[in-house]
């Protein structure tokens, strides 16, 4: 079946505490974005990437492709103010049936057997989220105050987040809601239950300059 990435680029580098988005900081003398595409475009040989970028990036997002990989497969569109609406953008070049992954840019240590499974699941079931079990103890804030949580019925939800077509298209039509954090949240508002498949603790997301000595450690331990 024919295989979409949307790679979802759209962040700032505000926590990041530089005005240059963390998706083109430098990993290894690479931007991080570059380990993103890498890991999707050489799990599949026929896997097309849509890549979605802040409109002011485009530019910067065209030269890591023409630098490093085959532009035939990998098209560029802007993202919008909301992760939905960027997703959404991404999904207007989705023109066949096939199964679509939804990644965060940032995301860049994703392995290909993680691709695979979430690929087989999405098959199968028609969803795939990547999941990994809490590893902290969990208290719960309510009204009386707080209380304690088994941690082994918490899952810490990754990405690619991964559907058919037939269910995620269609799913993007209906009116955008503050409770969209991603696309499982976007599957289940329209009214389907979603998959889980394990996740991997080395699939971090750069958020902060931590995560970038986090990665560089990982990468160079493999």
């Amino acid at each position: 079946m024919k295989k979409y990435t949307i790679i979802v680029a759209g962040g700032s580098g505000r926590r990041m505490g530089t005005s240059l988005p963390k998706q083109f900081m430098l990993l290894k003398d690479k931007p991080v974005l570059y380990y993103t595409l890498k890991a999707f475009l050489s799990a599949y040989d026929d896997l097309q990437i849509i890549l979605v970028l802040p409109l002011g990036y485009t530019d910067m997002g065209q030269e890591i492709i023409d630098a490093y990989f085959d532009k035939s497969r990998i098209s560029i569109t802007a993202g919008g103010d909301t992760r939905f609406q960027s997703v959404k953008n991404g999904l207007a070049m989705v023109q066949e049936e096939s199964i679509v992954f939804v990644h965060d840019g940032v995301r860049c240590l994703v392995s290909k057997e993680l691709i695979h499974r979430c690929y087989e699941k999405a098959v199968e079931t028609g969803t795939a989220i990547p999941a990994v079990t809490s590893r902290d103890s969990i208290r719960l804030v309510n009204e009386a105050g707080n209380e304690a949580f088994e941690r082994n019925n918490v899952k810490l939800i990754q990405t690619p987040q991964t559907f058919h077509s037939k269910i995620l298209l269609p799913a993007y039509q209906i009116d955008f809601k503050d409770k969209f954090t991603d696309e499982a949240t976007v599957v289940e508002a329209y009214g389907l239950k979603v998959s889980l498949v394990d996740g991997e603790e080395n699939n971090i997301k750069i958020t902060s300059p931590i995560d970038l000595l986090i990665a560089e450690s990982i990468i160079n331990a493999n």
